[in-house]
């Protein structure tokens, strides 16, 4: 059987209505391959998963749907993932539901790369961003891929982050893998699947349906070594995708915020609940015992001074990312990465409104 054959009855498996995911494992583990299900009598199939399922399984007229998703993985960099797939991502099938195929746009490499998840409010204050997009480029640099899920506030904030590091992020979404939810982030949904991957469990076509996003969430704590909470209210959706976390043996870590805001009020109670409290980038990068990956210096091409010549151009004024930029020669992306390793370091302080001050003498 060559590989289109098999996925298509891969396909033809999940995309049958009524047959859901613990049905489907049941049936593979009786079975073996899907093709094996499908050549399998009414009467076997009705002795694993019943009668109605087997009726369904030999009856259903799913072949327009199973050509729509071939042609879609014909196309560059897309690419469908089943369970028997070496490609498949290993930390999924450790948790007590994974998904039987995934649909995949970008690189299947980070498919199982050491990840973390970082979720937190849609609605985030301007110190969460921040706190989202430094925390983020700082353990994408340390060599950590970047889980999240697209959603607005701190899971864009996240990616963004990444992206302005390694590029190593990976976008779990709630609708088909063709449709991109909310619609102001198609065009960081094209950043992140040209530098890294946005993943679907669900087939082409899926509008969005609010019992879709709690349920992808277990798949952005699956693939990762732990969850980082930005910002959350108490009835966050982010604290669901912390319990699942909990639950799959992951670590947890929260950022506190002040006690008068809505918005951190949700991570100290995770805080409370035994979440690891988190102040630095190293005190994730401790728990987690990793070892950063070693620093990539910008680029000749992209700068024409080290992070010590930048520190010596600020002088003492609090100045903006764009005054840095211009001042020596470099992108604003390049600045706002030397800026995080000054400010981890403790030589300058973020302000508010985007400007940044020295405040160490050396």
């Amino acid at each position: 059987m060559n590989v289109a054959e098999s996925l298509a009855d891969w396909l033809r498996l999940t995309l049958i209505p009524g047959i859901g995911g613990r049905t489907q494992r049941k049936l593979l583990t009786a079975f073996g391959l899907p093709n094996a299900i499908f050549s399998a009598g009414r009467q076997a199939l009705s002795a694993v998963a019943g009668d109605e399922a087997a009726r369904l399984l030999l009856d259903t007229d799913n072949l327009p749907a199973v050509e729509r998703a071939l042609v879609w993985s014909e196309a560059p960099d897309q690419h469908l993932v089943c369970l028997a797939d070496p490609e498949y991502p290993q930390a999924l099938l450790q948790i007590p539901d994974p998904p039987t195929l995934l649909y995949v746009r970008g690189r299947l490499d980070l498919l199982n790369a050491a990840a973390l998840a970082m979720i937190g409010s849609r609605n985030p204050t301007p110190q969460g961003i921040q706190n989202a997009q430094r925390f983020a480029a700082a353990l994408a640099e340390a060599g950590l891929t970047i889980t999240s899920g697209l959603a607005l506030g701190i899971d864009a904030a996240a990616h963004r982050g990444a992206l302005t590091a390694s590029g190593n992020t990976v976008a779990f979404i709630g609708t088909g893998i063709d449709r991109i939810y909310p619609a102001t982030n198609q065009q960081l949904a094209m950043q992140i699947a040209a530098k890294g991957s946005i993943i679907s469990e669900f087939p082409l076509g899926t509008p969005p349906v609010a019992a879709n996003f709690p349920r992808r969430n277990r798949l952005i704590a699956g693939l990762s070594l732990g969850a980082l909470i930005v910002e959350a209210t108490v009835d966050s959706g982010s604290l669901i995708t912390a319990r699942l976390a909990s639950e799959q043996g992951r670590e947890v870590f929260a950022i506190p915020g002040s006690i008068h805001s809505p918005q951190s009020r949700g991570c100290h109670r995770l805080i409370k609940q035994g979440a690891k409290l988190v102040e630095t980038v190293q005190d994730v990068l401790d728990e987690l015992h990793w070892k950063s990956a070693p620093a990539k210096p910008p680029s000749r091409s992209d700068s024409a001074r080290d992070v010590p010549g930048l520190l010596h151009s600020m002088g003492f004024d609090p100045c903006s990312v764009d005054e840095l930029a211009n001042l020596n020669g470099l992108t604003a992306e390049v600045v706002s990465v030397m800026l995080l390793h000054l400010e981890l370091d403790g030589q300058v302080a973020s302000l508010p409104g985007g400007r940044y001050q020295r405040i160490s003498q050396a």
